[in-house]
């Protein structure tokens, strides 16, 4: 149904999280420590892996991109919060806004194509051994994330430039970003095939990326149980294991958030998950990575004495 009361509108005011000060002050304190932690965990993952000629392998190379990603993903957003809880002043331009969905959207899709571009990674690792070393040169690894990127930020920006035109007639966005869905409702014109398009193409990404991820992991399993030895299987898997637990978190969330009924959540509710998903992720990735993973462990170890 279209509305009539179409204004100019050239900024918008983010509702974030309203509460009384303790509240504020416990929020933005809260999200302050883990921002910092996710910034340091992932800068530290970039560093020593481009430090340390160890880790100077595909997995690896496929790792500081992801904590590239997840650095900008929740840069885009998680500043602009901050100031939001503590001025109670939730005002952005229109292009900050649309900004903000490019480079948050942006991100964290290219995040899904990134992991499953490392569930291949790992399927030739352990079913191609022989083979891997030819197949994962240095200019595979360089197009495989750029394909990454370019396919991600093209389609994001495609249905952003779209919004930019879209006329708008509400100022409040009743979330603590310019998230999508929130944006669309202050839309004038019937928004109903934008959003069923935008879902399809989601579930599509995700799908897609998790039925990839699938079919890796089952040749993995497959050639895994040949293994004669105990000993020998937990090894072979073993190297797998951080990346299954970032798939699950990574597409585990972004799955609940997108298939879940509407009327199963609230807006508060939905505010909630979506910030915990943007920063769930970003923040366990640096950990997953290197409390399971001996190789890093010594590198760390290492660069302590020099």
């Amino acid at each position: 149904m279209e509305r009539t009361n179409t204004t100019l509108v050239d900024e918008f005011i983010l509702k974030g999280f309203p509460g009384n000060l303790m509240f504020r002050a416990f929020i933005f304190m809260g999200l302050l420590v883990v921002y910092i932690v996710t910034l340091a965990g992932n800068i530290f993952i970039i560093v020593i892996i481009s430090s340390d000629y160890r880790l100077h392998s595909p997995m690896y190379f496929f790792l500081s991109c992801l904590s590239f990603m997840e650095i900008l993903g929740v840069s885009t957003v998680i500043p602009k919060l901050l100031v939001v809880i503590a001025t109670e002043n939730g005002t952005i331009s229109k292009a900050g806004c649309h900004t903000q969905i490019f480079f948050y959207y942006s991100a964290f899709t290219t995040d899904f194509f990134i992991l499953t571009v490392m569930s291949f990674d790992r399927y030739l690792a352990v079913c191609q051994p022989l083979r891997y070393s030819s197949i994962m040169i240095n200019s595979l690894c360089i197009k495989l994330v750029s394909v990454s990127l370019l396919t991600s930020s093209t389609c994001i920006l495609l249905t952003v430039l779209f919004k930019m035109k879209l006329p708008y007639c509400g100022r409040f966005i009743n979330h603590f970003f310019c998230d999508s869905s929130a944006v669309l409702k202050l839309v004038c014109v019937d928004v109903s095939v934008i959003k069923q398009n935008e879902i399809i193409i989601s579930i599509f990404v995700l799908i897609g990326c998790l039925l990839l991820t699938a079919i890796s992991y089952s040749l993995i399993v497959f050639t895994v149980i040949k293994i004669p030895s105990n000993k020998g299987r937990k090894k072979t898997f073993s190297t797998c294991v951080s990346h299954l637990v970032m798939v699950s978190i990574v597409f585990g969330s972004a799955i609940f958030i997108n298939i879940r009924p509407p009327k199963d959540y609230s807006m508060e509710t939905d505010k909630v998950v979506n910030l915990l998903s943007t920063i769930l992720a970003p923040l366990l990735n640096p950990f997953i990575y290197t409390l399971r993973n001996d190789k890093v462990k010594n590198c760390i170890r290492d660069a302590k004495f020099r």
